[in-house]
């Protein structure tokens, strides 16, 4: 199973060759400026694969990434 969610400070997140495929733009620039050590609120960015299940699932999430989703949202 591939990775869905990727926190900003996540080291694994930062070795991402094409970034901006899997994180979004937006998801990708955050990675890089935690990258960077620049500040960064603490966060998680769903990659663009999990977005493109969503909407083949009739914009549901699976249970499982809602889990992963409701884990995340307790670290932070």
């Amino acid at each position: 199973m591939s990775k869905y969610l990727f926190s900003f400070g996540d080291k694994k997140a930062k070795k991402i060759l094409n970034s901006k495929n899997i994180l979004g733009g937006k998801g990708a620039n955050l990675a890089e400026m935690a990258r960077l050590g620049l500040p960064v609120p603490p966060g998680f960015t769903i990659s663009t694969e999990m977005c493109s299940i969503f909407y083949k699932n009739k914009k549901k999430l699976t249970p499982k990434i809602f889990g992963e989703i409701k884990k995340e949202l307790k670290k932070n």
